[in-house]
């Protein structure tokens, strides 16, 4: 049984189709990164697996359980940490986490609450209202009560957006944790090195479409690999280079070669001699996911408007 099974998602707001057809499934106890820039659908389409809003069409199952047929036993399996703050501002911490507690029909749920607090340094605020706490704070206590009812499946959507070091050190050490005890984890975020490091499978969205889905590694050894990146004081690059070039960001002068090993490189030197052309500046560089999603972004044809570093801010 998957952890996660998303058939033909459909969905329109008025005149914007948010999700068209989107399919993929997640295994149990995956890492599992949604990637993609501003507008392609993540929110839309983890709205639809917590049950907050519906599809038009398709179907959405959390460990063989539908999110509209059986809504209340998808969402037991579900924890869900989003993007945006929302608490009540009078309880304390420890109250907070009860009270979440209580919704999944916990009682005496004060020892797994303690330990939660305890991974995510909230031991010190258990007493302090929320109102007191520190935006850093408030994000530890919206992943602890993602937490409390201890779920199968857990749904980070930016849990790290606007804190600090300190806090994403944390965090990363308490889900990888979880992570390897079987939980099945979910992750959006615009910090591509988090998803690189801790995704065993990632799929990219645009424009409400699955554009890429693979595992990490296979993503990385398919559009990235070893590049050459070069400068040159005089001439432009030969045209029988042309086809090893890869995407590079505005405005830069540098040319980006693909390498397949580097034994590719005196070759490459040779054709640019040969062409009476001048290196300023060369260097090799293995690619990260971050390279990776340029390339499929631009791939699929660039977001109005778009750059690279500004399309995975905020991602939604």
């Amino acid at each position: 049984m998957k952890a996660i099974e998303i058939t033909d998602v459909r969905k329109r707001y008025r005149n914007l189709q948010a999700l068209k057809g989107v399919s993929f499934s997640v295994e149990r106890g995956e890492f599992f990164g949604l990637l993609g820039p501003n507008g392609a659908g993540k929110t839309t389409l983890i709205s639809i697996l917590a049950g907050l809003n519906r599809a038009d069409s398709g179907t959405v199952s959390v460990l063989g359980q539908d999110v509209v047929d059986d809504y209340r036993m998808a969402r037991r399996m579900l924890g869900v940490v989003p993007q945006e703050l929302v608490f009540d501002p009078f309880f304390t911490v420890r109250e907070t986490l009860r009270l979440q507690s209580g919704y999944f029909g916990l009682r005496r749920n004060d020892d797994w609450i303690d330990e939660i607090m305890a991974n995510l340094d909230l031991t010190n605020k258990a007493d302090s209202n929320m109102r007191q706490l520190s935006g850093g704070m408030k994000r530890r206590v919206l992943v602890a009560q993602a937490l409390v009812h201890r779920p199968p499946v857990i749904v980070l959507d930016e849990p790290t957006a606007g804190v600090d070091v300190e806090l994403r050190q944390t965090l990363w050490k308490f889900i990888s944790r979880l992570n390897r005890e079987g939980h099945t984890i979910i992750l959006t975020t615009h910090y591509l090195e988090e998803a690189e490091a801790l995704c065993d499978r990632i799929a990219m969205l645009k424009f409400g479409e699955v554009v890429a889905l693979d595992r990490t590694s296979s993503l990385l050894n398919q559009f990235a690999g070893l590049q050459l990146v070069l400068t040159l004081s005089r001439g432009t690059l030969p045209a029988e280079l042309e086809a090893l070039r890869t995407p590079g960001n505005p405005g830069e002068r540098a040319y980006r070669l693909r390498l397949s090993g580097y034994e590719a490189v005196e070759p490459i030197l040779a054709a640019l001699r040969a062409a009476g052309c001048e290196i300023e500046d060369m260097e090799i560089s293995k690619a990260d996911l971050e390279d990776v999603f340029v390339q499929i972004m631009r791939r699929e044809g660039e977001m109005p408007g778009s750059t690279p570093n500004a399309a995975m801010e905020a991602a939604a």
